[in-house]
């Protein structure tokens, strides 16, 4: 069986952005679509120091249009009408006004599917204004559970990425499937709030079991647990322990070199306090390479805790390609992988990707005798 990469044939349209957006046309890329990210051109002088402005950009033919000129907006209303997915993360009502919005698009391209990508949603009194994922996971009670005394944001993990770009992916996939069986395409409302919210959900229901306080590092899963939480090692390093069934207590208890019989009831949070001080005291005798020797291959469900100049050397990691080396630097291979083969993306020609989308071939050579057409 060898069916090639999953999205072969698919071909993407992202009207440039940041975060989410250019995040699921990545991963889109990763599974086999074509993608065409169409850019305002940049006055010269404009970009922004060190590649931040290219950033997670990469599988991609660029195109700069400028999409306020008639020149632009017909070039690009003609790749998109040749494609299968548009992926827009503009405020909502911009898109419409600069004359690609759902309606239009939709209506010369009736297979398409039209991703719109945005933090707040495409209505309510926040829709309009400005935001970041550290707003969007603060107003659905995720970030009031993260971290110890304050609230501490985990990257920009939960919203941008978790609640936007992959319900982005998982919008597109499933319109694309709804298309395969009617023909017809869809619009797609990704807005990261809801999606960081759906995320928080087994959370949600541990709070309506009355199994949740509304208190951070109290809890089972958010480090307040002696059994799933970080520990300093003699070395300044950290081990992270996830022994939450009570066979893989058993192990770590073992491994620490404890007796249980000795140890304050684990399930009880009273008890808490002490337990954490315990294993605190044993795990800052030895350095984090002694106990990943100690619980490697154990099911103790503890693990090293690396930096990320550290993950590539990792026997796992290095075992599985989980990492792969570019111009740039070393990116994560793709995820998830497709047995029994792991095609990556076609590397077409800027002419081949654009002469497929019905672009006029006088039009790409000139685009890319300009240098407004390329591949990266």
């Amino acid at each position: 069986m060898n069916g090639g990469a999953p999205l072969q044939g698919i071909t993407v349209v992202e009207l440039a952005g940041i975060g989410p957006g250019p995040f699921a046309c990545t991963m889109l890329a990763d599974l086999g679509a074509d993608v065409v990210r169409v850019e305002r051109p940049a006055p010269s002088g404009s970009e922004l120091p060190g590649g931040l402005g290219r950033i997670g950009i990469r599988e991609r033919v660029i195109v700069e249009a400028d999409l306020k000129s008639d020149e632009g907006l017909a070039l690009v209303t003609t790749i998109i009408a040749h494609a299968d997915v548009l992926i827009e993360g503009f405020r909502p009502g911009v898109a419409e006004r600069i004359g690609v919005g759902p309606e239009a698009m939709c209506a010369t391209n009736p297979r398409l599917v039209y991703a719109r990508v945005t933090g707040w949603g495409q209505d309510g009194p926040y829709a309009a204004m400005a935001g970041h994922d550290i707003n969007y996971i603060g107003l659905v009670g995720a970030l009031a559970a993260i971290g110890a005394d304050d609230p501490v944001p985990p990257l920009n993990l939960v919203g941008d990425y978790g609640g936007g770009g992959m319900f982005a992916v998982t919008g597109i996939l499933a319109a694309l499937v709804r298309r395969s069986r009617t023909g017809e395409g869809s619009v797609v409302d990704v807005a990261m709030v809801d999606g960081a919210a759906k995320l928080l959900e087994p959370i949600r229901d541990l709070f309506n079991a009355g199994v949740w306080e509304e208190r951070r590092n109290a809890n089972l899963l958010d480090g307040g647990a002696p059994f799933y939480r970080t520990y300093h090692t003699a070395d300044g390093g950290f081990m992270a322990v996830g022994a939450l069934e009570p066979a893989f207590y058993e192990s770590l208890v073992d491994g620490l070199g404890l007796s249980g019989a000795d140890l304050p009831d684990r399930m009880d949070p009273t008890s808490w306090d002490e337990l954490t001080q315990r294993f605190a005291s044993v795990f800052s005798t030895r350095t984090r390479d002694e106990w990943s020797a100690v619980f490697d291959g154990t099911d103790a469900c503890v693990t090293p805790v690396l930096t990320m100049s550290e993950v590539g050397a990792h026997p796992h990691n290095a075992a599985r390609g989980a990492l792969r080396p570019t111009a740039v630097g070393t990116i994560p291979a793709p995820a998830p992988r497709f047995a029994p083969d792991r095609e990556l993306p076609r590397q077409d020609g800027v002419s081949d990707t654009l002469g497929a989308l019905g672009v006029d071939g006088q039009v790409i050579a000139r685009l890319e005798e300009g240098h407004a057409a390329y591949r990266i």
